[in-house]
């Protein structure tokens, strides 16, 4: 199953922001319901180690995804990190919550973050969690060059994954999204109207869902993309899911240093 770039809704300027942030907030409830972030925590406690730094610059951070319950439970294991938030498009709404709720570990750029070019103020362990597959592959080599050419680490993680089965799971999304609107805070009028009486959210969801899978990058593919001119240590893998089938696809580089991951 070859990597086929077709587009998905939310990339496209004229999507409506409020059905792209309603999304958003859905991916972010669900990964944080099936605690995808916990195997992550040693990889990025790693990465931030091995670069000395203590910061995060969440690159494509849609409705602020596992970045918090990542943030907490590296402080369980007494590595104090604080992070900021960025997006191409913002989802202010759901970054000041992110931030209220973080009391002072977290804060965000309002202004649009493209994450090809980061602006060099911004200094810190690079994120992408499951938005590599947005980026087409002269794009995605963009954001590791820039990265390198920043000295700067990154992380990249990715939940998609180029097979029949996942790609079967993705077709229940709608019955998902029904599910569990009822459980996700705050409460939103707009949130029920476009989920139940107009469902534009989980068609939404499905069908960048299916797009998601098909634009997934492998292990080997994210190696290739990573530059090779001995600036950056290159490692990538698979990770289990905490809780259930599946895997994590990971991706970290940090600029002159050869590091240890589990695998």
């Amino acid at each position: 199953m070859k990597r086929r770039h077709l587009f998905e809704l939310e990339d496209q300027p004229w999507f409506p922001a409020t059905i792209r942030d309603l999304a958003t907030d859905y991916l972010h409830f669900v990964q944080a319901a099936i605690a995808l972030h916990r195997p992550m925590v040693p990889l990025v406690a790693d990465a931030l180690a091995a670069s000395g730094t203590t910061h995060i610059i969440d690159l494509c951070s849609g409705g602020a995804g596992p970045l918090p319950d990542l943030l907490r439970d590296l402080a369980a294991q007494r590595v104090h990190a604080t992070a900021t938030l960025t997006d191409l498009f913002p989802n202010i709404r759901a970054f000041e919550r992110t931030v209220q709720e973080a009391k002072g570990t977290i804060n965000f750029v309002e202004k649009p973050v493209d994450a090809r070019a980061v602006p060099r103020e911004l200094k810190g362990l690079r994120t992408v969690f499951n938005g590599f597959h947005h980026f087409k592959p002269e794009d995605a080599a963009a954001i590791l060059r820039d990265a390198a050419a920043a000295r700067q680490p990154i992380a990249v993680f990715e939940v998609s994954q180029r097979s029949v089965k996942t790609l079967v799971l993705i077709f229940l999304t709608p019955l998902f999204v029904w599910l569990t609107t009822p459980l996700m805070r705050p409460f939103r009028w707009d949130r029920w109207f476009y989920t139940y009486l107009v469902p534009v959210v989980p068609l939404t969801c499905l069908w960048d869902g299916i797009v998601s899978q098909l634009r997934a990058y492998t292990p080997g593919e994210l190696e290739q993309l990573g530059p090779a001119d001995g600036r950056m240590t290159w490692r990538a893998g698979y990770l289990p899911f905490p809780k259930g089938p599946g895997r994590l696809t990971y991706l970290i580089g940090v600029p002159g240093s050869d590091l240890y991951f589990p695998t």
